[in-house]
């Protein structure tokens, strides 16, 4: 097992709306880390059942092992020990999320978030902003507006469902630009 990095560790945060590429980019940089020989595990939602329930999967099909995670508690006893963290879909979870982080990255460890900013009214949601606020690197990725090709930082749910998680893809939700962005009267 390679030895942990002598440098402190570090929270970077890979966020944006629904099919800018966030689960991609965490799946890049967590091979990356495997590719460094770097000792790497990565957590997702347990509420994440799209795809996988032991994988994190992105919309294009690549996939990484991972562990789902009920709550955070169960990340800081499980992550302890790794030099590089990924946790996929953050919004799903408590903002306890913040703390276990930190509680990594002071331990040494290389954590990697990624979750949506903002949910399908435009809010923020879950831990993510709390998040981003303590992150060392913040990246926020657009993707194209499915009704006028700009770039696009909002997601736009197109059925009637009113809570606030729903999980989905193309058939519930679409990726809109501000102005073609139309959040539900609630």
């Amino acid at each position: 097992m390679h030895q942990k990095p002598i440098e402190a560790g570090s929270i970077e945060v890979i966020c944006g709306s629904m099919f800018c590429g966030k689960t991609e980019e965490l799946l890049r940089r967590l091979r990356r880390a495997k590719i460094a020989n770097l000792n790497v595990v990565a957590f997702k939602a347990k509420v994440d059942n799209r795809y996988s329930k032991d994988k994190i999967v992105s919309h294009d099909r690549n996939s990484l092992e991972s562990i789902a995670i009920e709550n955070s508690d169960d990340l800081m006893k499980l992550g302890h020990e790794y030099d590089v963290v990924g946790i996929d879909e953050a919004q799903f979870f408590d903002n306890s999320l913040v703390l276990a982080c930190k509680n990594l990255a002071k331990n040494k460890t290389r954590v990697i978030v990624a979750g949506l900013d903002n949910d399908y009214r435009g809010q923020p949601f879950g831990p993510m902003p709390l998040i981003m606020c303590e992150s060392d690197y913040l990246d926020k990725l657009t993707a194209i507006c499915m009704q006028c090709g700009k770039d696009a930082t909002y997601t736009q749910r197109i059925t009637t469902d009113t809570q606030q998680v729903v999980i989905g893809e193309t058939n519930v939700y679409e990726a809109r630009c501000r102005k073609c962005f139309n959040p539900p009267k609630i």
